[in-house]
């Protein structure tokens, strides 16, 4: 066995939600090649991907999280929480959050996330600003409830992908000690632009952000598989050190727009990091 095993997932048995298309189905497929023993993929569309066990799940309905996990047996050593859904989709606020954190939390209390394993969820460049709202967002993770959790963001109008996703790297940061305690790690990936279904959907502005600072440093945006990479190697044992994170995988931009390097993009970085868009670094 070499050091670089470490990076590899022979033996293990992964789990991934939101795994038909985009991302997820990437992870599905990299899990595969980097030796995993099983792959199951939960997922709402059909899963084609071949060599994955399909379950079909609701994320809006606790009752289809609950009849998904029945369906599960034994032990995952990672679990890729990958499905999301845009603005104007009814029940955002339970696919996005409620019922990602509901089914980590049952694996978590069920044993199906055993010591040594990990667990990373996409969240998204929108969800960075969490800090200075944490104090609110709070009582949010405060909540075990799946329908009262759920409530509370449609009764303040944070029932919307920005509040989700900030929800997401807030609940990774605050909670991840307690997942460690058990010997399980919870971090999250916070992608650029990426080329998927979802993405070119809503091409006018998910595809379009940040095309003018791409075009300036001569990259695309991201496929799945690139964004893939870095997922697979946060629930991999070679990240063994690192839990509570919220990873930035966008090629730079968010960093050049908060330090200046590309002015165009300050003032939208500023107000993703929960600044004044107004926002000017010194210097």
């Amino acid at each position: 066995m070499g050091l670089f095993d470490a990076f590899r997932y022979e033996g293990k048995r992964v789990l991934v939600v939101g795994g038909a298309t985009g991302m997820g189905a990437a992870g599905a497929e990299l899990a595969l090649d980097a030796g995993a023993a099983e792959v199951v993929v939960m997922d709402f569309a059909e899963v084609t991907l071949p060599g994955v066990r399909g379950i079909h799940v609701n994320l809006s309905e606790r009752e289809s999280i609950d009849a998904a996990l029945a369906q599960c047996d034994g032990e995952f050593h990672a679990l890729f929480s990958c499905a999301g859904v845009a603005d104007g989709t009814p029940g955002i606020e339970r696919i996005n959050y409620v019922g990602h954190r509901y089914l980590v939390e049952r694996m978590l209390a069920e044993g199906m996330l055993p010591r040594g394993s990990a667990v990373c969820f996409i969240s998204s460049s929108a969800g960075l600003g969490w800090e200075p709202n944490f104090m609110e967002i709070s009582q949010l993770l405060d909540i075990d409830d799946f329908d009262t959790a759920a409530a509370w963001m449609r009764d303040r109008n944070k029932a919307d992908y920005f509040n989700t996703k900030q929800a997401v790297c807030a609940f990774v940061a605050r909670d991840s000690m307690r997942f460690l305690q058990h010997g399980v790690r919870i971090n999250a990936l916070c992608p650029g632009p990426t080329d998927t279904p979802l993405a070119r959907a809503n091409a006018d502005l998910w595809l379009a952000s940040g095309a003018d600072y791409r075009g300036e440093v001569g990259v695309e945006a991201s496929s799945p598989l690139e964004q893939a990479y870095p997922l697979l190697f946060l629930c991999s044992d070679a990240a063994a050190a690192i839990s509570g994170i919220t990873l930035v995988s966008d090629a730079g931009w968010f960093s050049a727009g908060m330090t200046g390097a590309f002015p165009p993009a300050t003032g939208i970085a500023a107000f993703l990091n929960g600044r004044d868009p107004a926002y000017r670094p010194e210097g």
